[in-house]
């Protein structure tokens, strides 16, 4: 990690002190930190390791005892995100996605690795002061789509509405990924919950949701399809919501 430019005793506790104040206040974004925004001449003193960095370092990412550091351009935050080990390290982009010209620091973090499960999370921050910006929940979007599953013979019947359109697709219970019986019952509405992968394409931020059925005997989904949700800012709400929302069939 950086380490700052020596100072006199008295200016680095006076620098420690002003930090300390920082942090007492609430962060804006979808998640609680701990604040610590510090300049390049006033870099957190605790051991850290660096994870990640954006191509071109302008972000860096360090695990810390109990926690994060994001450095921007040589200003540090302190946040609460916790690191998932074994699984790969977080990806962390630099780009401007609010389209104001400024480029935004983003991190991806993987929350869920194993059989079936597959999830990550995003951050986004202002690339000046290092605030987060909050994103609309996953499950705030699903809670606008609408899922139907219907069993005839041994085909299951799927539909799901999403902002007005309507999308319909069948599959054959003798085709699914565990071979299942076609005299086997499923539930009637999709589940959603063990893949999630957020990413940044063309200076968007997406989130690709993965739906699946859930035989009633079952403990395994079967996954049977995807929500493509690209992001938009609402600089009004100071927010990132869904803005397009496309399905597709496996």
């Amino acid at each position: 990690m950086k380490k700052g430019i020596g100072f006199a005793a008295w200016l680095l506790s006076a620098a420690f002190v002003f930090s300390g104040c920082a942090s007492d206040k609430p962060a804006s974004g979808s998640q609680d930190v701990k604040q610590s925004v510090t300049s390049s001449m006033e870099k957190e003193q605790e051991p850290s390791k660096l994870l990640s960095a954006s191509e071109n370092g302008e972000v860096e990412l360090f695990e810390t005892t109990n926690g994060v550091i994001v450095d921007v351009n040589g200003s540090q935050k302190k946040f609460d995100w916790k690191i998932l080990k074994g699984v790969s390290n977080p990806q962390v982009f630099y780009v401007d996605l609010t389209g104001d010209g400024k480029e935004e620091a983003v991190i991806i973090m993987v929350t869920g690795y194993g059989t079936e499960l597959d999830t990550n999370e995003a951050h986004i921050l202002n690339g000046e002061n290092l605030a987060e910006i909050k994103i609309q929940s996953v499950e705030e979007i699903l809670a606008g789509i609408e899922t139907e599953v219907n069993q005839k013979g041994g085909e299951l019947l799927i539909k799901t509405k999403a902002q007005g359109k309507e999308y319909k697709f069948s599959k054959k219970i003798s085709e699914l990924a565990l071979a299942h019986d076609p005299d086997d019952q499923f539930e009637n509405k999709l589940y959603f919950g063990n893949v999630i992968l957020n990413n940044v394409k063309d200076q968007k931020l997406t989130v690709n949701i993965v739906g699946s059925v859930r035989p009633i005997d079952g403990v395994l989904p079967e996954y049977v399809c995807t929500v493509h949700v690209t992001y938009k800012y609402d600089q009004a709400l100071n927010e990132f919501a869904a803005d397009q929302i496309q399905i597709t069939s496996e």
